[in-house]
């Protein structure tokens, strides 16, 4: 019996399949860089040269300027503005410690308790942002939110500290 398809191989022949995962492999190639010098880039846009992180630098800045902003525009109402700077802080020691986590040594103690510490920072922040959604809800609406952050700070719990990575 012939395959309709030409050049196909047959079924019972096994596909090969990567061996390493595709980050380990990124980690080797040249983005971006001279490959006779072996000067990479990495996909985030920092250098072993020292060029400068400009996307995380734009994310940054453009985070302060609308914060900023929101600050402007609701400065008489305490309650918000409490928002708005908790928010902020939040996201800043938040990005602050995932890079320093995806730095850290796997296995260390340091890279523990920044796991801890990225998860609580982000159930704060589903805390606040629940909060801050159902209090202009419908009643019913509202335990629909909180019952749904419950669950991602719950998922993010079981995820982080739970299952086991293979």
């Amino acid at each position: 019996m012939t395959s309709a398809v030409p050049n196909a191989a047959p079924s019972h022949q096994a596909v090969p399949v990567a061996r390493e995962p595709l980050l380990e492999q990124q980690e080797h190639c040249v983005i971006g860089g001279d490959a006779q010098t072996g000067d990479t880039v990495a996909p985030g846009g920092s250098s072993g040269s020292g060029s400068f992180p400009w996307l995380p630098a734009a994310g940054f800045a453009y985070l302060s300027f609308s914060s900023g902003m929101a600050l402007h525009s609701s400065w008489p109402d305490r309650g918000a503005v409490a928002f708005i700077v908790f928010a902020y802080l939040d996201l800043v020691l938040l990005f602050y410690c995932l890079r320093r986590y995806e730095r850290a040594e796997p296995g260390s103690a340091l890279r523990d308790r920044l796991k801890v510490a990225v998860w609580l920072l982000t159930a704060a922040l589903v805390v606040l942002f629940s909060h801050k959604v159902a209090s202009v809800m419908p009643a019913a609406a509202a335990a629909l939110v909180w019952v749904m952050g419950l669950a991602t700070i719950t998922g993010g719990f079981v995820a982080f500290f739970c299952l086991k990575k293979t």
